[in-house]
């Protein structure tokens, strides 16, 4: 199974690519879709096109992410984007000491004894209605209407020693979010026969173990198998479904779903710059509101609804607390 294999690495500027990774690419939108596709005579050429215009896009799109800012502890105090995200530079540093993919990173020889690491930190942006108490002239008045922004579910993606590095693992990781909604739409189209059902219920298992590895940009799943167990699941859902064949009416129907997909990739996957102006408390006022802070961000949004913030960022391992055991401190009291 080649779904891990990384592809980005030979990325030019857009339109211009060479054949390898073009073929990688088409191969890898065939393997992770429905990998007998390779039995439709004139995959490649049908695919060709679609696949070059959504490395357009994807190269695109992560070009827009802008350079990634410090994350120290006096950074989080000056800037605002930060203070709107975390509630304190501790919480922050301590989001961060959690966080599963920067404490995977840290294991690997490439992260070992790193003086500094980039990363993308999305999270999820949430506003609400409240009653608040405000200042009105020179009264304070109680139950004003305002919206509270919230910030919540922060997640880091594809930590690296580089930033060049960190921006190839995001190009593939959009290009392979493309990839889960092509899945997904394959998956659920329409069947009427029993064996074309069965097909459609493996293709969905396929792509819940894809979802569950931690996928393009969704939140993973609390269950986080490792790679071999990954692929040799996929690898037997692969199996099933060779054996199964499919006519050549259903290929071409699932080649139309994942070449118009990819050629629609702008409308699947897009990135919006926003402006908030928010005081300390993360309260919206208006811009000319002496306690508004103007907060810049860009929202990634596909095409199912799914939104959430992308911030890059540089962070020092050396400024990360301890990650504390809670199951040996918890032994530990016990005794």
């Amino acid at each position: 199974m080649r779904l891990f294999q990384s592809i980005f690495g030979l990325a030019d500027s857009a339109g211009r690519y060479p054949e390898s990774l073009v073929d990688l690419a088409t191969e890898r939108a065939v393997e992770c879709t429905d990998a007998r596709l390779r039995f439709h005579p004139g995959y490649r050429k049908r695919l060709r096109r679609p696949i070059v215009q959504a490395i357009d896009h994807v190269v695109a799109l992560v070009d827009t992410i802008p350079a990634p800012m410090s994350t120290s502890a006096s950074a989080r105090s000056d800037d605002p984007v930060l203070s709107a995200l975390f509630a304190s530079g501790d919480a922050m540093l301590d989001t961060f000491t959690r966080d599963a993919a920067l404490t995977a990173f840290l294991a690997t020889p490439d992260g070992i004894g790193v003086e500094q690491l980039n990363t993308l930190l999305l999270t999820e942006r949430a506003e609400r209605n409240i009653l608040g108490m405000d200042l009105v002239g020179e009264q304070v008045r109680r139950d004003v209407p305002q919206v509270a922004v919230s910030f919540t579910a922060h997640r880091l993606l594809d930590p690296s020693a580089s930033e060049a590095e960190t921006r190839r693992q995001l190009r593939r990781r959009a290009f392979d979010h493309l990839l889960t909604l092509a899945l997904g739409r394959i998956a659920g189209a329409r069947t009427e026969r029993a064996e074309l059902m069965r097909q459609r219920d493996l293709l969905r298992r396929k792509l819940a173990a894809l979802e569950r590895a931690g996928w393009s940009f969704e939140r993973p799943a609390s269950e986080h198998p490792d790679q071999a167990t990954l692929e040799s699941e996929l690898d037997t859902i692969s199996a099933q479904l060779d054996e199964l064949g499919a006519e050549q009416g259903v290929l071409a129907a699932h080649l139309d779903i994942l070449a118009e997909l990819l050629a629609d990739a702008p409308r699947q996957l897009w990135a919006d710059r926003i402006t908030l102006f928010l005081d300390p408390m993360n309260i919206q006022r208006a811009p000319n509101d002496p306690t508004a802070r103007r907060i810049e961000l860009l929202e990634l949004t596909n095409s199912a609804g799914r939104r959430a913030v992308m911030v890059p960022l540089t962070i020092r391992p050396r400024d990360l607390p301890e990650r504390v055991d809670l199951v040996t401190a918890a032994e530990r009291y016990l005794r």
